[in-house]
């Protein structure tokens, strides 16, 4: 369980802080509530407590952890798929897994495609989120500008390999 103050991840939203945990009643039933803030962009969720493992909730990585991340993208190897149908369900799926090195696998999957033949409009808003997601993390962790993190993610992604 979180506490106020905690800095935590969703998986599909990226970093943020535990503002408050509150109780409301929905249909009759009283719930307990994370009421969960992203200082990058401003963002509010409420997560029932019950449901934040189930949803993917999870601590922020360390500092060094962040490090070993950015240093271990260029060497990360990614596919893409030739169906575009085929190759946003398995970004859709890395994305909802919520670990940070498949996130990085579908930036960096999208960054290169898109350098090549460009992203389809879903797959520029998924390039996006991921992007997103994984900076605001390291915003969070290293307290750190968002430009800065995105300017290191962007040089990190375009070093090769990338499998074709």
């Amino acid at each position: 369980m979180f506490s106020v103050g905690d800095q935590v991840v969703h998986p599909m939203h990226g970093a943020g802080i535990i503002d408050d945990i509150v109780q409301e009643k929905v249909a009759g039933v009283t719930k307990e509530y994370y009421v969960f803030k992203m200082p990058v962009g401003g963002l509010i969720l409420k997560i029932p407590t019950a449901n934040s493992q189930i949803v993917g909730i999870r601590s922020v990585m360390s500092k060094n952890e962040a490090t070993a991340l950015l240093d271990a993208i260029p060497a990360l190897e990614v596919e893409c798929n030739a169906n575009w149908n085929k190759r946003y369900q398995e970004n859709l799926l890395r994305l909802k897994s919520g670990d940070l090195y498949e996130v990085a696998r579908v930036i960096k999957a999208l960054m290169h495609r898109d350098n090549q033949k460009g992203l389809s409009t879903g797959e520029r808003k998924m390039l996006h989120s991921a992007k997103q997601i994984m900076i605001s993390e390291i915003v969070l962790v290293e307290n750190v500008a968002y430009k800065d993190v995105e300017l290191r993610l962007d040089s990190a992604m375009m070093q090769l390999p990338v499998a074709n």
